[in-house]
């Protein structure tokens, strides 16, 4: 049994398939959608929307946040930025994560520390989404 996911960012469609299993990182903790779920709207907060597809093959995607609504038959992940997890730049991550961590160590108090925050959380996302294709790769 299956369920059909889309997977939309602010600039195109990312994904639209048959899934067995969503797992999103919503707001409260990571929520796992099967098929015949009941409806529900949440947000989602930056992390990895994973999707268990029926070859038995999961695909991993980066989302900066967003709305995760499911209906009976049918799952839509709206992001403004949602990408394939293999096509997240590791390097522009890793510079990302240190420019935040360096706003972040600024004590001057001229700092907007949400939005520092707030880059910081995307950048730890992206990565970890990176680390865990590695460790799947590494076990095929």
């Amino acid at each position: 049994m299956t369920i059909h996911v889309d997977i939309v960012s602010a600039e195109a469609s990312i994904f639209s398939g048959q899934a067995e299993m969503v797992f999103a990182p919503a707001e409260m903790g990571e929520v796992g959608i099967a098929p015949g779920h009941t409806p529900l709207l949440t947000r989602l907060k930056p992390g990895e929307v994973r999707l268990k597809l029926s070859s038995g093959e999961e695909e991993a995607f980066y989302v900066s946040g967003g709305i995760l609504e499911v209906q009976p038959r049918v799952v839509t992940v709206l992001s403004d930025t949602a990408v394939r997890a293999h096509d997240i730049d590791e390097a522009s991550a890793l510079e990302a994560r240190a420019r935040a961590e360096q706003t972040l160590s600024d004590k001057s108090g001229q700092i907007d520390y949400a939005k520092a925050l707030a880059e910081y959380a995307e950048a730890a996302a992206q990565l970890q989404a990176i680390q865990r294709l590695r460790r799947l790769a590494g076990r095929s």
